[in-house]
């Protein structure tokens, strides 16, 4: 990114910016989804690839909607949670069961509070701009994100993570 010009250019660069890290985010919850033992876990993961897929698109069209080139900026901050799951999943965690589960959960969350707070920042920009459908827009796609993740805590409280206590005991 290079330096802003104004703000609508901080705006529109921070949309960029989550659909690199929503493009990131789906490409290793593929991966991850075979590896769940928890069908619910198994059934959200899965879920959640298609919200960010519908994010994505929604992302692209408030682009759009700026008369701003198509496309992504890196976003380096999800890469590094990537990275995180891939290692913590993918190449050290357990091979199968209620831990790789609790990992998995762990790993996905604070995937999602990036977007929580990017979406949730794009929002506030929109509000500032008084772009006030794309403002809504984000508003609302930041509750979806906030109920994937309160879905998982609850998952994570209500089973998995006595599923993996009672394991390692």
């Amino acid at each position: 990114m290079s330096a802003p010009e104004d703000f609508k250019a901080i705006y529109t660069d921070e949309l960029k910016d989550l659909w690199s890290a929503n493009d990131q985010m789906a490409r290793v919850l593929k991966k991850i989804v075979s590896k769940a033992s928890d069908e619910g876990l198994k059934d959200m993961l899965t879920k959640s690839q298609e919200g960010i897929a519908a994010h994505t698109d929604l992302l692209k069209a408030l682009i759009a909607g700026q008369d701003e080139k198509l496309s992504k900026e890196h976003c380096k901050g999800m890469e590094g949670l990537v990275e995180e799951a891939t290692k913590h999943i993918l190449q050290e965690g357990p091979k199968k069961g209620p831990l790789l589960d609790v990992i998995i959960i762990a790993q996905y969350q604070r995937m999602t509070h990036y977007g929580i707070a990017g979406f949730g920042t794009a929002a506030a920009y929109a509000k500032a701009l008084g772009l006030k459908d794309d403002n809504k827009t984000l508003r609302n796609a930041t509750k979806n994100i906030y109920g994937g993740d309160e879905y998982m805590t609850k998952l994570a409280e209500t089973g998995i993570n006595v599923q993996a206590e009672a394991e390692a005991t």
